[in-house]
């Protein structure tokens, strides 16, 4: 190698010169894609990975907040159920009967029951390893200790064996003793069952009190969790990933493992911490969070963390998850990164392989141009400049020399192949694009289905308890009916005769009068005593207003067994007018006057109607459930208005009904406040109230519409505007469609 100095630069032979500037250009170019390459699927990486687990979190909450609320509504049913008369708890046979047809209805209880404020009470279990729901019985209980009778129970909830009894001490049991101290609705917390199968459930307690603020009794519902595990296996996207939900204490609730939360040793079930799992990762993953943050008490927010795992990257994301009645537990999701690293990988292996071997041919072609410094050099010097800028297409043209035409040939041959690397890089990445949309459409679907199975078990386990409500009343009324019927039907009977001996006995009095006109001093004094004139002229009226008072009462009895209708299962022909009467005598005392507003008039507008073939029974729970309305929306009114403005206009209520060619139609119209658009699209829509908490289900008009639609074949529509009240009409044919065929 020459040195010189005369122009301050070093001088190098010409081949070292064309050789080295394009072998580090093309070095720099294939670090530089590989680089990219690697660091785009890592980015690809993390983003999938956190979508996913957000949709993860997103189905888990889901599904917690709707499993979990079982409990707490099965709870408030039975206190309404007590409130409003249905439930006696004091009549225990009775009242574990009814818990035993909960336990047919909700197959993920563990047991449904009561005690009440003296220590006795009932309930129904579904033990592990029993084919049907017990019954427990504990009618008898001195300082809270009873002796409890557990019965094994046929297809019917009747009981069938004792199966054992055993002490129970009410007021030392967690699930009292918690709840009567919060005063509300609450989480008595996660208990272990013990037994050869043993399971873990959840424990609501509910508390209910008389008038005076005393309490009768403590609801508690015991929940099973397995069905959380079930449904986390479910969504669980391979079987290399883990989900688990854990309480502050770090003791299992749940997870997507084959592996149960819990182990049972000598028939005693023993809950497991989440790093004493024998599930490797979720083991691995709880310990890693108990050395990352100490105390999982301190998790307020959503964190998300990765750490090594088996020399494989995991993505780990946490969620405090929480609900009113006092549960605070926590949502794990562990994805690995091996689980989308390893088509990336492959594709950056192929790139590197490529630009590799593009290097090795581009240093292959610079060796034999070394030798040329002419126009050939600098149009490949330019060419390689153009490939550096993207312009892949760019080809050099060389003639007149073999080796330059090879060189040409070479660089143009380069030129193809970075185009095709780089072609497949993007076909890659779009190929990824495509994978992800589509795992996140399968994902949005499954969300979509469990979305609509949920809402539709929700809407028919309300409807089952609706129709057993009004199954319930139906017959009350009836039972009602039946036992005043028999002693008025006495009294009514014999008030003639009564007249009758009374009429003869006072014109017996007359005749002495008029042949015995000076009767004895103490006949007189008699007389004067009892005042015989006032007597004998106030008897009569007393006797006409008994009279009165018991054909009332006859035609209140009428009333209410034309409203039962429980001997009119099937279709036959009634008079609409007789079932609006009747539904009208059970609401008089909702219609009557109170102290904060006057009495609602009902304006009657009959027209004349043949008989229509209908369901009786449902369609007076029609008629029952728009007056009922109508009637709270005219105190609704009323309750925004002082008295002077509720006096000024009266409460009305108009019924009208009239016939057509096949059908009839009944309008039932209130002065209320009206309803908007907005609401009244929705009025026959599932669980849709505008009522506060606790005052209405939203079930009423949807069950209405489905007895008109449905069981009818007619139609049910509300008409109204905001201020001008509410009419709804209903619309019923005379014969049902067998009758025309």
């Amino acid at each position: 190698m020459n040195l010189s100095s005369s122009w301050g630069f070093v001088k190098l032979p010409l081949r070292l010169i064309l050789i080295v500037p394009f072998v580090v250009q093309i070095s720099t170019s294939v670090g530089l894609v590989g680089y990219l390459s690697f660091k785009n699927g890592q980015k690809a990486v993390n983003e999938l990975a956190d979508q996913l687990m957000n949709k993860t979190n997103s189905l888990v909450n889901q599904h917690l907040n709707s499993y979990l609320a079982i409990p707490h509504q099965i709870n408030q049913m039975n206190a309404d159920a007590v409130n409003t008369g249905l439930l006696d708890l004091q009549d225990f046979e009775r009242a574990v009967k009814y818990f035993w047809k909960q336990m047919q209805l909700y197959k993920n209880l563990g047991y449904n029951g009561y005690a009440l404020a003296t220590g006795q009470g009932a309930g129904s279990g579904n033990y592990p390893g029993s084919q049907a729901s017990t019954i427990d019985l504990f009618p008898r209980a001195v300082n809270g200790v009873s002796k409890v009778y557990s019965y094994a129970t046929d297809a019917q909830g009747n009981r069938t064996k004792l199966l054992s009894t055993y002490d129970y001490n009410t007021f030392a049991q967690p699930w009292y003793v918690n709840t009567v101290k919060a005063g509300k609705p609450i989480w008595s917390g996660v208990n272990a069952w013990d037994g050869e199968v043993g399971y873990i459930a959840a424990s609501a307690g509910y508390p209910i009190y008389d008038k005076n603020g005393k309490l009768v009794a403590v609801f508690g519902v015991d929940l099973l969790l397995s069905n959380i595990s079930d449904f986390l296996r479910q969504i669980q996207i391979n079987q290399n990933d883990s989900v688990f939900i854990i309480e502050r204490n770090g003791l299992l609730v749940a997870n997507s493992s084959n592996q149960k939360p819990y182990v049972i040793v000598n028939r005693q079930t023993k809950r497991l911490a989440a790093t004493d799992s024998r599930d490797p990762l979720i083991q691995a993953t709880a310990k890693y969070l108990q050395q990352k943050l100490g105390d999982l008490q301190q998790i307020q927010d959503q964190q998300q963390f990765t750490f090594d795992f088996k020399s494989d990257r995991q993505f780990v994301k946490v969620t405090p998850w929480r609900d009113q009645f006092g549960l605070d537990w926590l949502v794990v999701v562990t994805i690995p990164e091996a689980d989308f690293m390893e088509q990336i990988n492959a594709n950056t292996r192929t790139t590197i392989a490529l630009c590799l071997l593009t290097l090795v041919v581009a240093s292959i072609v610079g060796i034999y141009t070394s030798g040329w410094i002419t126009q050939p050099i600098l149009q490949l010097s330019q060419a390689s400049q153009e490939i550096a800028n993207g312009k892949f297409n760019r080809l050099v043209e060389v003639k007149g020399i073999s080796e330059l035409e090879i060189l040409a040939q070479s660089f143009n041959h380069m030129g193809r192949q970075l185009q095709e690397s780089f072609t497949a890089l993007e076909t890659a990445n779009q190929q990824l694009e495509k994978t992800n949309a589509e795992l996140e459409q399968r994902v949005e679907v499954r969300t979509a289905e469990l979305q609509a199975t949920i809402a539709e078990l929700h809407y028919t386990q309300a409807q089952m308890v609706q129709s057993e409500k009004m199954s319930a009343l139906g017959q009350m009324v009836a039972g009602v009916a039946h036992e005043i019927n028999n002693p008025v039907n006495f009294i009514h009977g014999n008030i003639t005769y009564v007249e009758e001996y009374t009429q003869d006995l006072l014109h017996l009095v007359q005749l002495y009068q008029k042949y015995l006109p000076e009767p004895p001093l103490e006949i007189q004094e008699a007389l004067l005593a009892i005042d015989f004139d006032f007597l004998e002229q106030d008897l009569t009226k007393i006797l006409q207003s008994m009279q009165m008072g018991t054909n009332r009462i006859c035609e209140i009895v009428l009333s209410l067994r034309n409203f039962s209708r429980l001997d009119e299962a099937e279709m036959k022909e009634v008079d609409i007018h007789e079932g609006i009467d009747s539904t009208l005598v059970i609401l008089n005392n909702r219609l009557k006057a109170k102290p904060d507003r006057p009495e609602i008039q009902v304006i009657k507008e009959y027209g004349k109607l043949p008989l229509v073939e209908c369901y009786a029974g449902q369609l007076n729970q029609v008629f029952m459930n728009i007056l009922n309305n109508a009637i709270d929306a005219l105190e609704e009114r009323d309750r925004n208005h002082t008295l002077e403005e509720i006096q000024a206009q009266a409460s009305t209520i108009c019924i009208s009904t009239t016939a057509q060619d096949r059908t009839v139609t009944i309008s039932i119209k209130d002065n209320g406040p009206g309803i908007t658009e907005a609401v009244r699209s929705k009025l026959f829509d599932p669980f849709f109230t505008t009522k506060p908490v606790g005052k209405g289900t939203g079930l009423g008009l949807a069950i209405s519409y489905q007895i008109v639609t449905e069981k009818h074949g007619g139609k049910l529509s509300c008409y109204s505007q905001p201020g001008q009240g509410a009419e709804f009409l209903i619309e019923l044919p005379i014969l049902q469609a067998s009758a025309y065929s």
